[in-house]
């Protein structure tokens, strides 16, 4: 009798799942953080909010500098937290796979980050020392605003109902934003938001893109230090061709 052989072991593969690792781990940060908030008492809540949330007052009063990077994770609103899950569900995931999980997740701490401190500085100017910047929103606008320069043609079914292209729902979400912060003057808010978005629209355009402007820099620098050498030595006095000389 011959041993049996052990069942082949399968690696547990993301794209089963409609989402990517980097996505993934991004919405269970979140999910994680937001559900203890939700699911705390208001004396708890307080505690958190001291030691997590970014705000005016605990970043440049207490010097909580921290938060700006804890903050982008703690969703208080739970229809909000719903919404931002199904967008990393639907939008994001196209994105880290274009880019790879690593460039992926240098734009979401890029664009959290420079949103968030974007809001507490306008909230600091408008005297609101407890306007919050919270949540993945100013990213989840980010990484809408990049899909519509990425995919600009690519037809998107906005959940699964209303024909679009990435162009056209980049610039909706522009609207309704211009919208929900007029209306409400939510202005250190929305100006979280547009930071997020135009940093987004500067990592992702090739016309205006900082790293492909080093890129070129870099090589238009390199190209002047090169000169043509004959034989692998520099150039001395003209002499009489040898044209039985090549060099590979």
């Amino acid at each position: 009798m011959s041993a049996r052989r052990p069942p082949e072991q399968r690696r547990f593969q993301f794209g089963s799942l409609g989402i990517t690792r980097g996505a993934l781990i991004i919405a269970g940060l979140e999910l994680g953080l937001s559900l203890v908030w939700l699911l705390s008492n208001v004396e708890a809540r307080a505690t958190i909010a001291s030691y997590v949330l970014a705000t005016p007052h605990n970043v440049f009063e207490e010097g909580r500098v921290w938060t700006l990077v804890t903050s982008p994770f703690l969703e208080i609103d739970f229809i909000g937290l719903i919404l931002h899950l199904i967008v990393l569900w639907m939008f994001v995931p196209t994105l880290e796979r274009f880019w790879g999980t690593a460039r992926f997740y240098r734009f979401v701490g890029i664009t959290s980050v420079v949103g968030t401190v974007v809001g507490t500085l306008v909230g600091l100017a408008l005297g609101e020392m407890n306007s919050a910047i919270h949540g993945l929103n100013p990213f989840i606008y980010a990484s809408i605003v990049a899909f519509g320069i990425i995919y600009a043609r690519q037809p998107v079914q906005f959940f699964g109902v209303l024909p679009l292209t990435g162009r056209q729902l980049m610039y909706g979400f522009i609207g309704f934003l211009i919208l929900f912060v007029g209306l409400q003057q939510l202005w250190a808010q929305g100006a979280a938001f547009a930071a997020a978005m135009v940093t987004a629209a500067l990592m992702t355009s090739k016309r205006w893109s900082p790293g492909l402007a080093l890129k070129r820099w870099r090589i238009q620098r390199a190209r002047a230090k090169l000169t043509v050498m004959q034989g692998g030595k520099p150039p001395t006095k003209p002499g009489p061709r040898d044209e039985n000389k090549w060099l590979n």
